[in-house]
């Protein structure tokens, strides 16, 4: 199961700049309108320091985290649901995503940021396109205006993009999955491999096993669960069983954030 981001912004904020950053994908970037005129698609890994410390017990071969799409998608401007600046086909192009990253540039000039903010929120409204969640990213370099003043702004997450640091980039990948309504839930595949998994909130085990493998749910006979600091706690499967840490759970059970599940089949 792939969710995914859509980044939008006005032309030249900065969008193809931080998609680049997000997924290490080379894009073309340049200083004028629609330089990206069809999407950017890149896969990005989740942060997980759950993964890593269940990694770290079960010591295996391979760790795979979770992860979601970002697209990088054409500026929008004022009228874009009319059709301007090919607004209609960038407009198609966020109603395929499941969330909204939105970028607000604090330098522009002859701009404020809330007026930004209403422009892309006007066109999105246009569009029944408001309803998706919606993550902020405020611009606090002067990449293109160096003229520019930096303008107080709230409610998002501020980022250099000209010089993004890790851990910026760490928290805005979050702040999406978040947005998204996702949990992870884990497995530990003979001790060889721990991945990490995407689900929407309250869906159940069964739900949750039709996206690990498709025998889990046609076979499926029950499901043994932890929680990931109890098997932490425990330093192994077999400790957290032996301690009555692991239940076993029929396909009604609604997966958990942080749940270690094994599949029985």
């Amino acid at each position: 199961m792939s969710f995914s981001v859509g980044i939008v912004g006005l032309p030249n904020v900065g969008k193809s700049t931080l998609f680049q950053a997000l997924t290490k994908k080379q894009v073309e970037i340049a200083d004028y309108p629609f330089t990206t005129i069809h999407p950017n698609f890149g896969v990005v890994a989740v942060p997980d320091p759950r993964l890593e410390a269940i990694a770290k017990v079960v010591r295996p071969e391979r760790v795979v985290p979770t992860v979601i799409e970002f697209v990088d998608i054409a500026g929008l401007v004022k009228d874009a649901h009319k059709g301007k600046g090919l607004g209609n086909q960038f407009l198609d192009q966020i109603s395929r995503c499941d969330a909204i990253l939105e970028i607000v540039d604090c330098f522009r000039a002859n701009s404020t940021p809330n007026a930004d903010v209403e422009t892309i929120k006007t066109e999105l409204e246009m569009k029944d396109l408001n309803s998706k969640p919606i993550v902020y990213v405020y611009n606090i370099n002067p990449v293109r205006n160096s003229k520019g003043s930096q303008r107080e702004v709230s409610n998002g997450v501020r980022i250099n993009l000209k010089t993004p640091k890790p851990d910026e980039l760490a928290k805005l990948i979050s702040e999406c999955y978040n947005a998204l309504d996702l949990i992870t839930f884990y497995t530990v595949k003979r001790g060889k491999q721990v991945q990490a998994w995407t689900l929407k909130k309250g869906a159940s085990v069964l739900e949750a096993g039709r996206i690990v493998h498709s025998d889990f749910v046609e076979k499926f006979i029950k499901a043994q669960v932890t929680n990931w600091q109890k098997l932490i706690q425990t330093g192994s499967w077999l400790k957290a069983k032996q301690m009555g840490f692991i239940r076993a759970v029929g396909k009604d059970y609604l997966v958990e954030d942080g749940d270690v599940i094994e599949f029985k089949i």
